[in-house]
């Protein structure tokens, strides 16, 4: 299987990368996600809630965080650089209109990994430019996740991007699932991230196992 290098840092696979949005699941079904997601080998979990308040945001993510360290995998907080610091994640997450990549990494501590979205070939060259750990391109494909997604920049985006970035690993996401992650990867994506595809399925476990298999199929074909 390809490794998944990344010159700024040393930095775990994101193969699959599943992102558990409080919008989708009541907060009480939250953290059962987030265990059934790490069970069927998800390999690094973002929590999102646009919904919470600061504080309800930083002691759910201070229980999410307990979870993943207890399963050894990495933890990223969408959005709040200063709850990322302030609980010791493993990485934050940064849209286009959140806290600079460039300003955010004098501000993290050695070993904090920086994600940061982009939805054009731009955005990801100055991502990357700026010290960002891994690039998040999307959406790929139409998504409901958001009540105001980023127009879909399709399959071709990912080729396009993965071309400019050099080592820094491209996790595609938006409307990924287990009948398009193939050729999402085959695309050139070095993993991809998804939230309902596995948070809303009748079997989380099966989902997202099922999903990892397809992955790492398509990666060792690609290689």
């Amino acid at each position: 299987m390809c490794p998944v290098s990344n010159t700024q840092n040393s930095f775990p696979s994101l193969e699959l990368y599943v992102i558990i949005d409080e919008c989708l699941l009541s907060t009480t079904r939250v953290e059962d996600a987030l265990e059934k997601a790490l069970m069927g080998g998800a390999d690094a979990i973002q929590f999102r809630a646009k919904r919470l308040s600061k504080r309800g945001y930083y002691e759910m993510a201070v229980r999410l965080l307990s979870h993943a360290r207890h399963m050894s995998k990495p933890f990223f907080v969408n959005d709040h650089l200063d709850v990322a610091l302030a609980i010791g994640a493993d990485g934050v997450h940064l849209g286009q209109d959140d806290f600079p990549c460039h300003a955010a990494r004098r501000l993290t501590p050695k070993g904090m990994m920086i994600g940061v979205s982009s939805h054009c070939v731009e955005q990801a060259i100055r991502a990357a430019a700026d010290g960002a750990n891994y690039i998040a391109v999307g959406p790929v494909f139409p998504t409901t996740t958001k009540d105001k997604p980023e127009p879909v920049v399709g399959l071709g985006m990912i080729s396009k991007v993965k071309a400019r970035i050099g080592a820094v690993p491209l996790v595609a996401i938006g409307g990924i699932n287990r009948d398009n992650v193939s050729e999402v990867v085959r695309s050139g994506a070095d993993g991809v991230a998804v939230a309902s595809a596995v948070a809303l399925a009748y079997d989380p476990v099966a989902v997202a196992m099922e999903l990892k298999h397809r992955i790492r199929l398509e990666r060792e074909r690609v290689c």
